[in-house]
């Protein structure tokens, strides 16, 4: 059934914290877990492959998609899911006092990253349904400031107040608090977004499990018959292809002692790096990019100039690996670099997948479909990056990664762009 009593929210009020929502559990997974994991003594072979395979359902999530309209709303899904995730991290953070903390750690947040990866596509979903194409490209930016706040808080604030607490209470207990913040928050923002997000209530398109996966093939099949597809799903694998190489090392090498080429900075230091010096560097980038590409539109020239703005500060660690500078400035300028890049670049990627991969009548299911091919994109090389490290060293790897930027220079240019009405909702 459809609810004609719509609300109307202003998107401020709900894509702020949704995003945030959206970027707290993916960013704990991807990135403030290797420094966790790091400090417990867990090899980096071992960090960089479970910490890359646990990010698995971002990648499988447009398998259940489509069940998603069977039940309740979209809105519904976003809130409950950001409130189970909260209660999971309590239970990552009494693993961790368990012998067999790794095992069991692992377990709860590759649940976590099931939960997390069905909340991105209700709210993805919620994003497309609400928004026009010219509203999507305006609060694009919002979007990614906030996800990228998100990711800065998780490897910046908690990281740091891990590092703080490592020192009074021991490494466990530190981190179990740690997990218990995120818990808190999480829940926090699921009472909050409970009340405000978009109450407008789709109708569901299935009505029994057989016709949810009727409904799947049929999205499956739509999806591989939108034109230029082949090109498409070239470039959101290929677009982050050395970022998925690099995320999981840079902490590793930000903590590993100089004698084996890292950098030997604190915990507490990198919690500053990122908190402070990064926070500002992603949200400047995420905002700027947002009123450029609404000014501009996605043309070639704006596509490249986003590519060249995600890709090539990599160059930022492959001059800290090669220098090893001990001034925390210099390194804070290497990270503000690479951060406002990633913030200002990684928008050109999302808003391609809105407005060349989504649209159509399974705006929520295609949408999940490039999201999750683009995370595949960012898992494989992410699973591999250790063992990569491990036989090259750091700065010979980072002098990789910046090869490695290759392939999304390429598909960024060939991968063809069609004009979109800025007033439809796709």
């Amino acid at each position: 059934m459809r609810n004609t009593n719509k609300k109307t929210i202003h998107p401020i009020y709900w894509i702020p914290a949704t995003w945030f929502a959206m970027g707290l559990p993916f960013v704990a997974l991807s990135g403030a877990s290797s420094i966790m994991y790091k400090n417990l003594g867990v090899s980096d072979t071992q960090i960089a492959f479970w910490t890359s395979i646990i990010m698995l359902p971002w990648t499988l999530k447009p398998l259940w998609g489509p069940f998603l309209e069977m039940y309740k709303t979209k809105k519904f899904f976003v809130f409950i899911t950001q409130m189970f995730t909260g209660v999971l991290f309590g239970l990552v953070g009494l693993t961790l006092q368990l012998d067999h903390f790794f095992s069991f750690s692992i377990a709860v947040l590759t649940i976590i990253a099931i939960s997390g990866a069905t909340h991105d596509t209700a709210a993805d979903g919620v994003y497309l349904n609400e928004l026009n194409a010219k509203l999507q490209a305006k609060y694009v930016g919002w979007q990614g400031a906030f996800y990228n706040i998100a990711k800065v808080f998780s490897g910046g604030a908690l990281v740091y107040l891990a590092g703080q607490l490592e020192e009074e209470l021991g490494i466990r207990n530190a981190w179990m608090i740690v997990m218990f913040v995120y818990g808190i928050i999480m829940l926090i923002l699921g009472v909050y977004n409970m009340r405000v997000l978009p109450s407008t209530q789709r109708a569901a398109n299935t009505s029994s499990l057989k016709a949810g996966f009727v409904t799947l093939k049929d999205v499956i099949i739509t999806f591989f018959q939108k034109k230029n597809i082949v090109y498409s799903l070239c470039f959101i694998v290929l677009y982050r292809f050395a970022e998925g190489q690099a995320i999981k090392i840079i902490p590793l090498f930000f903590k590993a002692p100089r004698a084996e080429g890292g950098l030997e900075l604190s915990t507490s230091q990198i919690g500053l790096l990122y908190g402070v010096f990064g926070s500002i560097a992603f949200v400047l980038g995420s905002i700027v990019a947002g009123h450029y590409v609404s000014n501009k539109g996605l043309t070639r020239k704006t596509l490249m100039m986003l590519c060249a703005a995600f890709n090539l500060p990599f160059a930022a660690y492959a001059f800290l690996a090669i220098g090893m500078p001990t001034s925390l400035l210099t390194i804070g300028a290497a990270v503000v670099t690479e951060y406002f890049g990633y913030g200002f670049g990684f928008v050109g990627l999302i808003l391609f997948m809105m407005q060349h991969i989504a649209p159509g009548p399974y705006k929520m299911a295609h949408y999940a479909f490039g999201s999750g091919l683009m995370n595949l994109g960012f898992m494989i090389p992410s699973m591999v990056s250790g063992l990569l490290s491990d036989y090259l060293g750091y700065k010979e790897f980072f002098i990789w990664v910046l090869i490695a930027t290759i392939p999304a220079f390429v598909v960024t240019w060939l991968v063809p762009l069609e004009k979109v009405d800025a007033d439809s909702s796709l």
